[in-house]
């Protein structure tokens, strides 16, 4: 550049000579130049073209007048170099923007189309065809809650995906686009036309099946449900599955016909409408035992049971058919109706060739209330294996659609899945949905569009099938069971079906459905709908299906004719869970010793009182003064409550009887009397057992806190003690009115499932109870309620010179209830509840003053053989050393016992106030009773109590006491009351005084 401004030839405007040389010699177009071109604008011969320019410019004539041109074109005044230099460019800007736009708008539509596919799998399931009525959408749902209305114009629908129509248009079907990698709708192809990648989703979530999984946390079970629904060919079924589907579907549906000829005017909930359950739960139970499973329990709504006990649990047809008509029991007991009933049986599965128990639970007209039941007998049965990990064992719970989504229970059965102490490894969840509940649409019913949305709630995939689909059915039946042997967690399956008749056979469902029913009159059975299917496929033919008809029909007519023969009912024959040699090894008219050695004593008490050594386990130090107060008392040879029951806990586990206790602080005790689990002050979860390391070869002792369910905890806790005799099975309420939420329980399974089902159990329920000023909701177990479910005759006084009049009466209550008030009587119920030849509920109000009280005292004598359970309490004081001078007998029961003995005390009357504390109150201890009433024959007669008078155990010891001893007697209690107590410490502190005025009157 220094030459052409030093000669001042021209005036180049934008670049020198030099600049526009080099971008020659730079240039590499080989379309614009020829490789002679290239040769001479090279490096090398820029100074020499230059010097020719100088030259040029000059004298133009001093070369050759073939460059007169070029360098013309150089030395004009508006020189632009971009001229030059877009020669030689490989692309313009023009064309760098159009390639830039073009990269964009691809990326953007394999961006689209990856949101696409996410969007099926997400929302795909709202436009599924599950609804084998056609009648509901859940995308209509969604619609409706806008208030829009839906509109789907082939693949349009925005529900799913607000790509199609905005992104992905008609122009882009049959573009070819790489699959992302979460995606196996392309199976082997790693690329595919959209119009074939919204093919492939369509068929997957829009079909007879809707998959709800990607709300997962975990993404190998996402992935795992991804690959066996969307793999190509996935659903597929070989020739003789889809025989085998026939044939169960021929089994169930003329099975439900066979019913409604046979007995057109019973009630049965029959399975019609939604036939294919049976196909669901047989390819269940087939595919577990290839998987390993032992045992499936089992429990379901009345709809459909009967089916299910035949077809999927093998009851013999001559039992079912017998139930149809009135015979006379064979053992005592109420009995229960048909569609309540359950069974155990060991079938041999042929497509595997092993053996699988599957037992059904008896369930009450509760329906969710079994649910708990049985996952509770499950985690009993995975301990009785040692099945840690429910390998071996696992739990079906088959559902209602209303009551799947109305009933609390569910959510409170569901959500132990996780839990340790809870967790029975992952239950099979199947809703019998036939969008309906008894009378009440299912708009009208829920606040979402699935009746399954629960199981959101506990990271449950759901799949909703279209129960008219028999493969679809067997394909979600399979992925449910084998996603819960591989992730050991629950899974729901939605079976959208239909009721063919109304809520019961004797229902008219025109009254109040009847859009609904007239669809449904027009609706073929699903064998005909499969059958048609495989016809046209030439899987079967007419004479096939013809000749699995017959064949049942054959099978059904038989065992009818069996059934005719069947004179008396056996409710023995319907038991769920058999306690297999344990009555025939037990004397009948025995109960084993309760007492304990006194070494046994010494061992317990001692590490009862002992903390670990200080430099492994830091305790909390208050810990450290109860155990000092413990150890003083065993010096003395006294046992409080908590000792009392260390003991009975000690020398259970000691006798190798497993205990299961649990409830919301039975780890510490709501009145932190307990103390069973030590936690180290600085290290974070770090805990010491006590009564884990009490013997080396001891049972194992499973103590656990619970979460804050009542309903659900008992009712798994009462699951869990049906399964053995050898063990003791114990929940306790934080306040005992806090069982209240748990009442189904109470009375569906605890106070009759005995009489209904033969069904054994000993579980004891633990309900803190005292009038103490804490308010009506902290002050009584409403003892009352479970004194009025005793099944005891009050007129019917029992023989009393019956030496065995206490066992007699034992084995034929349906439950005990207790109120005990020494810790001795409580170690003494609760060994006597293994001690017994047989088992039965008990109902114990437990104290909460009286845990640190010391009236509530026992001497080591009293826990020694020879001792036992005391019924009632006579007086023991002065008043018995001279009962001709006792002006006042009192029968009580519980802690106004101490009240009453305080008071004596402080008024000097102890020799005029007769004391008789009632332990047990049903059984009613009649003999021990009237003992005391005739050993004070001058002493007024009272019942006293602390309770409310129109609550406690006044109503029921009332009329029991007038009609043992002829006579009126009188209550001493607090007023009546609409509430168990008041919350008011003044009205409290009146009450109080007022009862206390009335038990010194004399």
């Amino acid at each position: 550049m220094g030459h052409f401004t030093r000669y001042g030839i021209f005036n180049v405007k934008r670049a020198t000579i030099t600049s526009v040389l080099q971008t020659f010699w730079s240039c590499k177009h080989k379309a614009d130049y020829s490789s002679r071109a290239e040769s001479f604008l090279t490096g090398s011969n820029v100074n020499y073209l230059e010097a020719q320019y100088l030259d040029w410019a000059k004298t133009k004539g001093s070369i050759d007048s073939s460059w007169d041109n070029f360098y013309d074109s150089l030395s004009g005044p508006a020189l632009q170099i971009e001229d030059i230099q877009d020669e030689f460019k490989p692309k313009s800007k023009q064309d760098t923007s159009k390639d830039k736009e073009a990269i964009t708008e691809k990326i953007k539509l394999h961006l689209a189309v990856q949101n696409l596919i996410r969007s099926y799998q997400a929302r795909g399931h709202l436009l599924a065809k599950t609804d084998p009525l056609g009648l509901s959408l859940a995308a209509s749902y969604i619609m409706k809650s806008k208030n829009a209305t839906l509109e789907t114009k082939g693949l349009e629908c925005r529900i799913v995906s607000r790509e199609i129509g905005r992104i992905l248009c008609e122009k882009h079907m049959d573009m070819v686009f790489k699959l992302p990698d979460r995606t196996c709708i392309g199976g082997t192809e790693t690329e595919l036309s959209l119009r074939e990648i919204i093919h492939r989703l369509e068929n997957v979530y829009c079909r007879s099946i809707g998959t709800e999984y990607l709300h997962l946390f975990d993404i190998d079970c996402i992935n795992f449900i991804r690959e066996r629904m969307e793999t190509p060919g996935a659903l597929d079924k070989s020739v003789e599955e889809k025989r085998l589907i026939m044939r169960r579907l021929t089994k169930a549906v003329f099975l439900e016909k066979y019913f409604a000829t046979k007995w057109p005017a019973e009630k049965r909930f029959g399975l019609e409408g939604g036939e294919s359950m049976v196909v669901m739960l047989e390819e269940i139970v087939d595919t577990s035992t290839k998987l390993g499973v032992e045992s499936i329990v089992m429990a379901m709504q009345h709809r459909g049971r009967l089916n299910m006990l035949v077809n999927v649990c093998r009851k013999q047809l001559t039992d079912i058919f017998a139930q149809f008509k009135p015979m006379e029991p064979k053992e005592a007991g109420s009995g229960d109706i048909k569609y309540h009933l359950g069974t155990y049986i060991h079938r041999f599965i042929r497509r595997t060739n092993k053996y699988i128990k599957v037992s059904m639970s008896a369930n009450p007209s509760h329906l969710e209330v079994v649910s708990p039941v049985v996952v509770g007998k499950t985690r009993a049965e995975q301990y009785w294996k040692g099945d840690n990990n429910g390998d071996k064992v696992m739990a079906i719970i088959m559902h209602g659609d209303a009551a799947f989504s109305g009933q609390g229970v569910v959510y409170e059965t569901m959500h132990l899945g996780n839990l340790p102490a809870f967790t029975t490894h992952g239950s099979i969840h199947i809703v019998c949905n036939n969008q309906i509940g008894y009378t009440t649409d299912p708009r009208f019913a829920r606040s979402s569009p699935y009746c399954s949305d629960v199981a959101k709630c506990v990271d449950a995939p759901v799949f909703h099938v279209n129960a008219d689909d028999a493969e679809a059915v067997a394909h979600v039946a399979r992925v449910a069971i084998e996603y819960r042997c591989k992730f050991k967690k629950d899974v729901v399956l939605d079976l959208v079906c239909y009721r063919r008749f109304g809520h019961s056979e004797e229902d008219e469902p025109m009254f109040t459905q009847p859009f609904m029913y007239k669809k449904i009159k027009s609706m073929q059975t699903v064998d005909k709908i499969y059958g048609e299917k495989l016809k046209s496929e030439g899987i079967v033919t007419d004479a096939d299906v013809k000749g699995w008809e017959k064949e049942y029909m054959d099978t059904l007519n038989r065992h009818f004719e069996l059934a005719k023969k069947v004179t008396k009912l056996s409710i023995m024959d319907w038991i769920d869970t058999p306690w297999t040699g344990f009555f025939e090894a037990r004397d009948p008219k025995k109960v084993e010793e309760t007492g304990i050695s006194e070494t046994s004593i010494n061992t317990i008490s001692r590490h009862f009182c002992k903390a670990p050594e200080p430099w492994a386990f830091e305790v909390h130090k208050g810990v450290n003064r109860i155990l000092a107060n413990r150890e003083k008392m065993v010096n003395e040879g006294v046992a409080d409550w908590a000792m009392g029951e260390a003991l009975a806990f000690g020398s259970l586990l000691r006798d190798k009887i497993h205990i299961r206790f649990t409830g919301e602080d039975v780890e510490r005790g709501t009145m932190a009397h307990r103390h069973h689990v030590y936690h180290h002050q600085g290290v974070d979860g770090a805990t010491y057992r006590v009564l884990d390391v009490l013997y080396p070869d001891q049972a194992n002792y499973a103590l656990h806190n619970s979460s804050l369910s009542e309903f659900g905890i008992l009712g798994y806790e009462v699951g869990y003690s049906y399964s053995s005799p050898q063990l003791l099975t114990i929940w306790e309420a934080q306040y005992g009115d806090f069982a209240d939420t748990a009442q189904p329980v109470f009375d569906t399974f605890i106070c009759n499932g005995e009489s209904k089902w033969v069904c054994q159990s000993g579980i004891v329920v633990q309900l803190p109870h005292g009038v103490d000023g804490a308010g009506p909701e902290h002050s009584s177990g409403r003892v009352e309620r479970y004194l009025q479910a005793c099944d005891d005759d009050e007129d019917n006084i029992p023989d009393l010179d019956d030496k065995e009049m206490a066992l007699k009466q034992l084995r034929s209550a349906n439950w005990i209830v207790c109120n005990v008030t020494t810790p001795a009587n409580y170690f003494h119920l609760i060994r006597r509840q293994i001690a017994l030849p047989f088992r039965k509920p008990v109902i114990l109000m437990t104290p909460k003053v009286g845990l640190k009280h010391p009236f509530y005292r026992s001497k080591f004598s009293e826990f020694l053989p020879g001792t036992c359970f005391q019924r009632a309490i006579p007086e023991t004081g002065p008043a018995s050393k001279k009962p001709e001078c006792v002006k006042k007998l009192l029968f009580c029961s519980g802690k106004v016992a101490i009240t009453i003995d305080e008071l004596r005390k402080e008024k000097k009357l102890e020799d005029q106030i007769a004391m008789c504390r009632i332990e047990q109150l049903f059984p009613f201890p009649y003999d021990i009773v009237l003992q005391e009433f005739c050993k004070y024959e001058c002493a007024k007669v009272y019942f006293c109590q602390e309770e409310h008078k129109n609550q406690g155990p006044w109503l029921f010891a009332k009329v029991r006491l007038e009609n043992l001893f002829g006579k009126k007697i009188e209550c001493i209690s607090r007023p009546p009351s609409a509430a168990s107590a008041t919350g008011i410490k003044w009205m409290h502190a009146k009450e109080l005084k007022e009862l206390k005025e009335k038990i010194i009157k004399i």
